[in-house]
């Protein structure tokens, strides 16, 4: 085969730029997340 297929993450759905910047803000997010309910309990 002479064709590469390359690997689609659905990144059409992304309002960021980059993969890398979105991992990111996901775990920025799910630390903000993680201690809310940490200090809320």
């Amino acid at each position: 085969m002479s064709e590469e297929k390359k690997f689609d993450r659905g990144s059409a759905l992304s309002i960021f730029g980059s993969d890398r910047r979105e991992d990111f803000m996901a775990l920025l997010l799910a630390l903000v997340i993680a201690f809310g309910v940490y200090l809320a309990y």
